[in-house]
């Protein structure tokens, strides 16, 4: 019984499963921004309910950014989520 073969990664799981370039990359900007949110939430010891009222978000909406519900945040929604919480949002295209 043979291993499988290793397949090395684009960078970017997305294009790996097959998403076209443009939505691979929205979803990959998409998990990024949700992930630094999640953290910034869990750094500052804020509870849902103190981190809406930073967001300026109902408690239900950190509710499913804690739970990781991709599909619930537009990239907009989140860029400015972030940018709530006083940090930067920055794009490099390389």
């Amino acid at each position: 019984m043979g291993a499988e073969p290793i397949i090395e990664s684009s960078g970017n799981v997305f294009s790996d499963l097959g998403f076209p370039p443009d939505e691979a990359a929205i979803l990959a900007l998409r998990a990024e921004l949700m992930a630094r949110l999640r953290e910034t939430v869990s750094e500052r010891g804020w509870t849902q309910a103190q981190a809406a009222a930073h967001l300026g978000v109902a408690q239900s909406r950190v509710s499913d950014l804690v739970r990781g519900k991709h599909d619930k945040f537009s990239l907009d929604m989140l860029v400015r989520l972030t940018a709530r919480t006083g940090r930067r949002v920055e794009l490099f295209v390389s």
